[in-house]
């Protein structure tokens, strides 16, 4: 037997600098430069030397000259999965196969950041008897852009301080690559290479958003920081100025047109993007012949064009507090698409006869062109039904009014769960400041227009799965694949956990026999109705749920207990909304459309775009809650408190519904102990204990716009 060949001084030195920095791979030239080998002939020999170690499988080069210590054997496997990183700089990796995600402490990120697809290696306990492990390998880049501030040094030297939504690390960025930017400005900007964690990576700015702390600034950060930019490419906006907006005499032929109907919008005071209008008919029957007529985005919006491209990018509007960022330009958005009054606009009409007890029994499904009567505000409308004020469509309001509260009657008794979330609205300056919080009526109006528009898209569903049943080949997911919207059962663990914490206060909410039902669930929020506890159980129960989403494949809607379910009544601001219609379009003349593979990867593409929309809207109120609770620095509120930890209580302020934290840290008056089984703080000395639905008397202590936190301090 041959022994084996010893390790030259400089293959050990290679080798060794490559364990040291085993948590990432190594560009062969940042290897010369720890080195110290500049020189032309030093840098031979260490390319030699690398060659060796290679060949003697003791490193492993992969594309770029990237350079690894070698792995032996099945010790080391490696799995891949999605990190995500805290504001502490630890990441968490989901790992298929896993219930809980692998903790990544700061050290072992390498040069990851948050969102990117890695390989990491699993460590059998950490310091917490908890499954740790490190990084090896970034797959993908997660992100297409981050937040920040840039700042400069001395003469010329730039970097950003990236927020803590975008990445634990500072990056650095050559002048040429500045893009006009300006000391303390925030910033968007991409990630040009990281190729060491020793290093800092290098970063080219896209665009500034104005001074750091502006109300700007803040706000657009909010959209960079969950992957979204509010202003349109140049080729998009050239192509959305280019569409004809007269409508052409064969669309008025080939179409049934309705112009002659009494049809009208209901909306918000400050929308314009109106993309659904009512018409109502009594039937000699006795029945009513209810329209839901939708803005025809399809006509306008060609599959594979620019305009496509973005809105299928973007996959939704963004409704922050004080501005809408639109998935269509404006020219559509407001203009051509929008069901303006006294405007003739192709539409794509759900034509439902329903009984008096709310019963559909016949519908059909037609392109059609429209020109609505008039425009209601949810306000207005609710006026009119009240009395308040005269109309001429006063008497098909309150008929529609009758119809719908029968239509909710009907869900909430077949088992749809009756969310009712109260909803503060900002009253804004000119700066965009908030100088009021107002809690949103939830007006009649709002319910009439959510009845009409959630039976259309019950009925639309059901239309794809009966052209199914014609064809006798009901289970063939191939035949009419279609695209609906689906909300799977709620989390058991997470239901109990809801349970744990409303018995101390004595609520029951009994999911232990494992059968969980909205009918269970509306139990609970009836019971907590009009009390302090309303908002906290509401917003409890929320996430317990199931994300709804989008996909090919129909399980159903459990939040509204509908067997079939999608989204056809808002393609103006929702993309699934126009594949929908382009599946309805084609099946009406016998053409296939979208296949089922195809659907189930545009499913996750919308379903992950409406979440990163949600979150923006849930950061843009916060922003402006903390901005509010900013200029009460040192007031007093009543409280009930949402939440306990062992760090702190999380209190809900009354009336305003803005959450801060009194940490633990600031309880002065006594030693406060965590009990995890009561869900509960109580003091070791006195006594005293602090729970879910306790009122509390605070006062605002300190803000941060940056962090979007409020600390509170308990008063009594």
């Amino acid at each position: 037997m041959s022994k084996k060949k010893k390790l030259s001084g400089l293959e050990k030195l290679v080798l060794d600098f490559l364990k040291s920095h085993s948590e990432t791979k190594v560009p062969a030239n940042a290897v010369a430069a720890a080195l110290q080998m500049d020189k032309k002939q030093d840098q031979k020999k260490l390319r030699k030397t690398i060659n060796k170690l290679v060949s003697k499988k003791k490193i492993n080069r992969s594309r770029g000259d990237l350079l690894s210590v070698a792995r032996k054997g099945n010790h080391h496997k490696l799995y891949e999965g999605k990190i995500s990183v805290n504001r502490y700089g630890v990441g968490f990796v989901t790992v298929e196969g896993y219930e809980v995600d692998i903790r990544i402490p700061s050290k072992r990120l390498g040069t990851a950041l948050p969102d990117d697809i890695v390989k990491i290696e699993i460590f059998k306990n950490g310091r917490q008897k908890r499954l740790e492990g490190k990084v090896v390998e970034v797959v993908e880049r997660g992100r297409q852009i981050f937040v920040g501030t840039l700042i400069k040094h001395g003469s010329g030297t730039y970097y950003i301080e990236s927020d803590d939504k975008s990445a634990q690390t500072d990056f650095f960025v050559l002048p040429q690559n500045i893009n006009g930017a300006s000391h303390n400005e925030k910033v968007i900007f991409q990630l040009l290479e990281w190729a060491h964690p020793k290093s800092l990576p290098e970063a080219k700015i896209l665009e500034s958003l104005g001074e750091k702390g502006t109300n700007d600034a803040l706000v657009l950060s909010i959209l960079a920081e969950n992957q979204m930019r509010a202003s349109f490419p140049d080729e998009v906006n050239k192509f959305a100025s280019s569409i004809a907006r007269a409508i052409p005499e064969s669309e008025y032929t080939r179409r049934h047109d309705i112009r002659d109907k009494d049809v009208f919008t209901i909306d918000p005071e400050d929308a314009k993007d109106f993309d659904d209008a009512i018409s109502l008919d009594v039937l000699e029957n006795g029945n009513f012949n209810l329209g839901v007529h939708i803005a025809d985005v399809s006509y306008y919006m060609q599959p594979d064009t620019v305009l496509d491209k973005e809105a299928h990018k973007r996959g939704t509007s963004v409704y922050l507090v004080d501005r809408v960022i639109p998935m269509l330009p404006e020219e559509l958005s407001n203009g051509v698409c929008s069901l303006r009054p006294n405007e003739d606009k192709l539409t794509y009409s759900c034509f439902m006869e329903v009984t008096p007890e709310g019963k559909v029994v016949d519908y059909s499904i037609e392109e059609t062109v429209i020109n609505s009567k008039y425009r209601f505000t949810y306000e207005k409308a609710q006026d009119v039904i009240d009395g308040k004020k005269d109309n001429p469509y006063a008497e098909k309001l309150n008929i529609l009014a009758e119809l719908t509260q029968t239509l909710t009657k009907n869900r909430f008794r077949k088992g749809s769960i009756n969310f009712d979330t109260p909803e503060p609205r900002f009253v804004l300056d000119k700066d965009g400041t908030p100088v009021d919080v107002i809690i949103k009526e939830r007006l009649l109006t709002h319910r009439l227009i959510e009845e009409c528009m959630l039976l259309a898209n019950k009925m639309v569903a059901i239309h794809v799965d009966n052209l199914r049943k014609e064809t006798n080949k009901k289970k063939s997911k191939d035949l009419y694949p279609f695209f609906y919207r689906v909300h799977d059962k709620p989390d058991q663990e997470k239901l109990a956990d809801i349970a744990e914490h409303v018995k101390p206060i004595g609520l029951q909410f009994n999911i232990h026999d494992g059968k969980v039902t909205p009918q269970k669930i509306n139990k609970l929020l009836s019971e907590v109705e009009d009390t302090s506890l309303e908002y906290i159980i509401n917003n409890l129960t929320l996430r317990a749920m199931a994300k709804a989403e989008y996909g090919p494949k129909n399980i159903g809607h459990f939040g509204l207990n509908f067997s079939h379910y999608t989204h056809f009544t808002s393609p103006i601001r929702r993309y699934p909304d126009v594949i929908v219609h382009r599946l309805l379009k084609n099946y009406a003349v016998g053409r296939p459309a979208y296949r089922y593979e195809k659907l189930r990867e545009m499913g996750v593409q919308c379903s992950e775009r409406e979440k990163m929309a949600v979150d923006a809207e849930r950061d843009s109120v916060k922003l402006k809650q903390v901005e509010y609770l900013n200029k009460h620095i040192g007031d007093e509120f009543i409280g009930v408190i949402s939440g306990v930890t062992e760090n702190g209580l999380y209190v809900d302020l009354k009336d305003i519904h803005c959450e801060g934290m009194v940490h633990i840290s600031n309880m002065n008056d006594d030693y406060y102990i965590y009990d995890r089984k009561r869900y509960c703080l109580y003091g070791r000395s006195h006594g005293r204990k602090y729970q879910m639905g306790n009122l509390v008397k605070i006062k605002v202590v300190e803000t941060n716009l940056e962090q979007r936190t409020v600390d509170l301090l308990i008063i009594s």
